[in-house]
């Protein structure tokens, strides 16, 4: 098993910066898969970026293609989302999420296919 984390949200400005951080216990976090997802109160929590238990392979939702960068330190049993060029649009709860993949090299793109999730850190984008 494996909890999680989340820190780094906050108010700020569009066109600003954010980085959020999610921590990991366990000594098996490079066998899991990650992601972000978010949700904005009364809609569906929605995909954002996942990454590979190695960080070899990443994917985007692309409504943050090119803005976003999501990135792991195995050694720090971290996962980063580094957002830029934030928009009003991007506020939401966002939500640190793992799965279990071994060595697989997989990465998840559902809300559904995550086992484990943190309790989730406000980004407030102002417009």
């Amino acid at each position: 098993q494996v909890q999680l984390v989340e820190s780094g949200g906050g108010l700020v400005q569009a066109g600003g910066s954010l980085r959020l951080s999610c921590a990991a216990s366990g000594r098996t976090f490079s066998r899991y898969a990650m992601g972000w997802l978010r949700q904005v109160p009364g809609k569906e929590r929605e995909f954002v970026a996942a990454i590979s238990w190695s960080g070899g392979s990443t994917v985007y939702a692309d409504s943050v293609k090119g803005r976003f960068t999501i990135s792991r330190d195995n050694a720090k049993n971290t996962v980063y989302l580094q957002m830029n060029s934030l928009k009003h649009e991007d506020t939401a709860v966002y939500y640190c999420a793992a799965e279990y993949t071994g060595y697989s090299g997989r990465y998840y793109i559902t809300v559904g296919e995550y086992d484990y999730w943190g309790q989730g850190t406000q980004v407030t984008v102002s417009s």
